[in-house]
């Protein structure tokens, strides 16, 4: 009977990883969902509801795109989460159904052994049948055999509530199951009711869009031309620190790299470990542009060349370093708002669109050291942070720096 016992501390242990697994993988889907959820409730108030009369039908189709796009990528993950549960459910109902006959089987065997028991009683005692022995060895013998068998049936017992408990354990975490799918289900149905209203609104703001499709373009285009005007201003900047460290430690002006020192190169090399690390520019926001070159969303002619995020933000929202460094510049471009430049080693991080600003040129801040508060735009009512990494003079991709963006 050992194999039998086995077999259930087997089965015990395969249900208890099972459910270790499927704890594990159901909570990363669902880290994903909430942190999806949290966005699109960041969307509307952050992005949506600030929308004004003023708001142009361009930035109100904008934001219904990023909108739409982060609940369908909802949708989608809540499908993988539902999907995972109907494979898990599918395995618990297997396992529960081998539970249950292995344990109707044991049942009746040791039904069966008591049986034999009551009835090995009546027709003989156990003192008579342990008298009626021949010598001393073999009443030894049967004395050790009723010991055995005693404990023999204590162990079936107790093997019959284990796994009793076994099979109601994998029937609470079955019916659990059961209830986060149709919950997950249902958040699924209203997910997709509310895509459904947005799409509407949305092509009805595209038959207006449609209607002045070039008017738009050159809108795109010349807010493009603007971006693309700061962008240089900075690059200029950059370079001409660069020409700086250079020409401090002897060397030509016009090298490609720079000449750090001991301190900032501890520095730079501490930027670099913090690789995906670092905290965001603010508490609260949320990217409504990613880096990179990408069609504009609305007019796809239209190319948009970011070297940065774009990050909406609640009005009056503080900006923060997202390490330490120096105060490396602050500028007013032709085409935009006050801008922040910190120096980290031979990094940078830029910060657009600033005012009430709280530091100078020169000074040293910290990680997550206030610098001034996103601008809010008095005609669309947006506050927008653009944010950017370089290294030297190259644009980096933020998603790849600042935490979980």
């Amino acid at each position: 009977m050992i194999w039998k016992q086995v077999f259930l501390s087997l089965t015990v242990i395969l249900v208890s990883v099972n459910e270790i697994q499927a704890q594990k993988s159901q909570a990363q889907l669902e880290e994903r969902r909430q942190a999806l959820q949290k966005e699109i409730d960041q969307i509307n108030n952050l992005v949506v509801k600030g929308q004004t009369a003023q708001k142009s039908v361009l930035a109100q189709i904008e934001d219904l795109d990023l909108k739409l796009k982060v609940r369908q990528n909802l949708i989608e993950v809540t499908n993988d989460q539902i999907n995972w549960l109907t494979r898990q459910i599918s395995i618990n109902q297997d396992q529960n159904a081998k539970l249950r006959k292995d344990l109707s089987r044991r049942k009746d065997d040791y039904a069966a052994m008591i049986v034999r028991s009551f009835k090995a009683r009546n027709e003989k005692s156990k003192l008579m049948f342990i008298l009626s022995a021949e010598n001393f060895q073999q009443a030894f013998l049967r004395l050790r055999y009723i010991k055995q068998y005693a404990e023999y049936q204590k162990k079936q017992a107790n093997l019959i509530a284990e796994q009793t408990e076994v099979l109601q354990t994998q029937t609470k975490a079955y019916m659990a199951q059961k209830a986060e799918k149709d919950d997950l289900i249902r958040a699924n149905r209203e997910a997709k009711r509310i895509i459904e209203l947005d799409r509407q609104r949305n092509n009805t703001l595209m038959t207006d869009i449609m209607r002045n499709l070039s008017t738009y373009e050159s809108q795109i285009k010349q807010k493009q031309k603007e971006s693309n005007a700061i962008d240089r201003e900075i690059a200029a900047l950059i370079r001409l620190a660069r020409e700086k460290s250079n020409t401090a430690a002897g060397k030509a002006a016009n090298s490609k790299t720079f000449s750090l020192t001991p301190e900032d190169k501890a520095l730079a090399a501490s930027f670099a470990a913090n690789n995906g690390k670092l905290p965001w520019p603010v508490e609260k926001g949320v990217v409504v542009l990613r880096f990179g070159k990408q069609p504009h969303p609305v007019v796809k002619t239209a190319i948009i060349d970011s070297q940065g995020v774009r990050i909406a933000t609640p009005e009056n929202e503080s900006v923060r370093a997202v390490f330490q460094g120096e105060v490396y510049a602050i500028m007013a471009p032709k085409y935009g708002n006050t801008t922040v430049m910190i120096q980290h080693g031979n990094y940078f991080t830029i910060y657009r669109n600033l005012t009430e600003i709280a530091v100078k040129k020169g000074d040293k801040v910290d990680a997550k050291q206030v610098i001034g508060k996103v601008l809010k735009n008095k005609v669309s009512g947006e506050s927008v942070l653009n944010f950017s990494v370089f290294k030297d003079t190259k644009p980096q991709n933020p998603a790849n720096w600042i935490y979980k963006m």
